[in-house]
């Protein structure tokens, strides 16, 4: 488990990292121009949905620095929460590789394999911590 602390610390620093980018990405994607031509309800909960994504970045990365312990294994939610943050990114993998538009992620070539690695790392880290695996 103490072993396991330095790797969920730096997670919650790929949190922040992934959470940043979430502030880039809008304009990367013309957001403003492709909203502007679906409804206001799609606009609406496009958003919103965005909104609560960041939201939950942050609490992920926050849980991260506060609750490293936890965690890493030194409590049964410790590690339900390791094993729910392990499963929302390891889950995004194949969304990533099967369901974007391979076209925009040949032109964004760094910024998807960057992502990829990413989630990829995050999702081992909370794996492991949620099995118990490190000691």
């Amino acid at each position: 488990m103490q072993s396991l602390i330095p790797w969920v610390w730096a997670a919650g620093a790929v949190h922040l990292a992934i959470l940043g980018a979430n502030f880039v990405v809008p304009g990367k994607i013309s957001c403003r121009e492709n909203l502007a031509r679906v409804s206001p309800m799609i606009r609406t909960v496009f958003i919103v949905h965005w909104g609560y994504i960041v939201l939950v970045l942050g609490v992920f990365a926050s849980m991260c620095f506060w609750f490293a312990p936890e965690l890493a294994g030194a409590s049964g939610l410790g590690r339900f929460l390791s094993a729910f943050i392990a499963v929302f990114w390891l889950v995004r993998v194949p969304i990533q590789l099967f369901f974007y538009d391979p076209e925009i992620r040949k032109q964004n070539r760094f910024s998807d394999v960057a992502f990829l690695l990413a989630i990829s790392y995050l999702g081992a880290v909370f794996a492991i911590a949620a099995l118990g695996v490190a000691k």
